[in-house]
């Protein structure tokens, strides 16, 4: 297995994911070959990170239009390790992996049904002011719930 900057310990990495959401591989996200094009897996990132966001309890209130904090991605990376192809399902799974000031940096993992790793990857999300684009630090309370992630997978 390719060395991954992101992760320092495969299996130790790999066994602390409790949330996963599951996606099926549709025919138009794949390329004249059947693979999976490789801008998708970011749309799959995207959607279980809302999933898990869901569970922690915060989207309700980002998406409030009264409410100042909404999230933003700062950045978003993806390696691929195996061929997907169309049909397949897929559990993208999601951990807060570090929480700084008013980012926390999420990471990803893309498994076959049957446990096979094919995708990995990692993200910032900042929280922002809808109104002026400033940071805005997580309370604690915030920080205690994305550090002890009580969560069942969707």
């Amino acid at each position: 297995m390719p060395r991954i900057a992101y992760i320092q310990n495969m299996e130790e990495w790999s066994d602390s994911f409790r949330f996963s959401h599951k996606v099926t591989v549709r025919f138009s996200e794949t390329d004249m070959f059947g693979h999976l094009n490789n801008t998708v897996p970011f749309t799959y990132f995207e959607e279980a990170r809302i999933e898990y966001l869901k569970a922690v309890g915060f989207m309700a209130d980002w998406l409030n239009p009264e409410r100042e904090s909404i999230p933003v991605v700062a950045d978003l990376q993806c390696d691929f390790l195996a061929q997907i192809y169309f049909g397949e399902e897929l559990l993208i799974h999601v951990k807060v992996h570090t929480v700084g000031n008013s980012s926390v940096d999420i990471h990803y993992k893309g498994t076959r049904m049957d446990g096979t790793l094919v995708l990995t990857g990692r993200g910032a999300m900042v929280q922002i002011s809808r109104h002026n684009g400033k940071a805005i630090p997580w309370t604690e309370q915030h920080k205690k719930k994305l550090l002890t992630e009580k969560v069942q997978t969707a």
